[in-house]
């Protein structure tokens, strides 16, 4: 007898995130397979809040567009992919409206994964590259036992190229975030 493993869709992903409230696990879905995620630590929490805080600012003083914290992502084109970036950033031109209550239908164009200590930079990397697969422009992986972001941009055809930003320097971007720019000693603060 042969035991199949069930591909999971966002249908059924939706449907089993929402079944059980008491259940604290956050899932994501790579290709059908389901992810289980556990919630995040308290350091990972507190960069999280820090960052949206700091973008939602400015993408609103600016009009930029729309900053999202663990919301649902999917290509339209697969129905078997849903990422959760810990913060997101959807451009205005491409932000959906009404912004959607369930999963967004699309890609956003700045992604940012804060590592934990149940993950590696090996996985938070697979993921930017799933990202860059369906059309985010920028991954974002916040190392905050090193005081550190890798930045993986999209290169031309098709490919990633990956920098590392350290202590003393700044996030920055002016392809995605025009004129947005973080020192470090406020992401890193204590």
């Amino acid at each position: 007898m042969v035991l199949r493993q069930q591909v999971y869709d966002i249908d059924d992903l939706w449907e089993l995130s929402h079944r059980d409230v008491m259940d604290p696990k956050h899932y994501e879905l790579i290709d059908g397979e389901l992810i289980v995620m556990s919630p995040p630590g308290g350091r990972q929490g507190q960069l999280q809040v820090r960052l949206s805080r700091y973008l939602d600012i400015f993408a609103e003083v600016h009009s930029l567009g729309v900053i999202t914290s663990d919301a649902g992502y999917y290509p339209p084109s697969n129905r078997h992919t849903v990422l959760s970036p810990d913060v997101a950033f959807v451009s205005r031109a491409r932000a959906p409206e009404p912004f959607p209550d369930k999963y967004v239908p699309l890609m956003p164009d700045l992604a940012i994964e804060i590592l934990s200590p149940s993950n590696t930079y090996r996985q938070a990397r697979r993921k930017a590259r799933i990202y860059m697969q369906n059309g985010v422009q920028m991954v974002w992986i916040v190392m905050p036992g090193r005081e550190s972001v890798g930045i993986c941009r999209l290169a031309e055809g098709g490919g990633m190229t990956r920098e590392t930003v350290v202590a003393n320097e700044s996030l920055s971007d002016e392809d995605v975030l025009p004129g947005f720019e973080l020192a470090f000693h406020r992401l890193f603060a204590p």
